[in-house]
Formats: C-alpha cells, sequence, structure tokens
C-alpha cells in the first residue's frame, strides 16, 4: 500500500492531565503514515488525486487549537478519524509523543493504527 507520511511536526497542544498540564501548552511531536485512497496520482500527477500533506498539517494545527485533550490517546484517535473520513485514507497509523515528560526518556505517548470500514 502506498503512503504519505509526515514525521517529527512539533506542535503546541493543551494536552494533559496533571495541574502542571493544564496551566501552558506543550510541545508534542507527531508522525503520521496515510495510506493513498487509490493509484490515479501517479497517472494524472496532480495533487487533488492524492492527500496534501500541508492540508492535513493545516486540520491537525486546526483541532490543536480549539480543543483540549486529557489523553494522547485520545487526540491520536481524533486525528486518525479526520484523516479516515475527510481524507478518505483507507488506513492510518498515527504517533504522539509528549517531549521531556519523564526525566529518564526523551519521549512518551501512542501510536495507533486504524483502518476505513
Amino acid at each position: 500500500m502506498d503512503t504519505i507520511f509526515v514525521r517529527q511536526l512539533r506542535l503546541q497542544a493543551w494536552i494533559g492531565l496533571y495541574r502542571h498540564e493544564k496551566i501552558a501548552p506543550q510541545t508534542i511531536e507527531i508522525d503520521l503514515e496515510i495510506a493513498l485512497p487509490g493509484d490515479a496520482v501517479f497517472k494524472t500527477r496532480k495533487v487533488a488525486d492524492t492527500i496534501d500533506y500541508g492540508v492535513v498539517v493545516e486540520h491537525v494545527r486546526a483541532l490543536l487549537a480549539k480543543e483540549r485533550f486529557g489523553l494522547v490517546e485520545n487526540l491520536a484517535e481524533r486525528i486518525a478519524g479526520f484523516l479516515l473520513q475527510d481524507f478518505k485514507s483507507p488506513r492510518v497509523k498515527v504517533s504522539i509523543a509528549k517531549l521531556g515528560v519523564l526525566r529518564e526518556a526523551q519521549r512518551v505517548g501512542v501510536t495507533i493504527e486504524r483502518t476505513r470500514s
């Protein structure tokens, strides 16, 4: 299956359950793998026949600007949902990491994979 990907997208998000996470946004890192809905783009060479990663990133930014998330799992699920629904991807893999949350680890986070039914 052909995919596009976005790696190490760093954005500010209101995310977390702990009191200190609710007083300021924190930097998260997002990795996306988005299966293409078909192979038309290889024939037409038109962005309209693929998934525009710039538009995907703008959707993620807009989501982070309007909502707060308690768990990274919930944010990952929301991103996977709009990629499957709005962008018609047949399969997505979404990884979200919080940076520097644990002294002993650079990143902590979640990876989910979803398919369109």
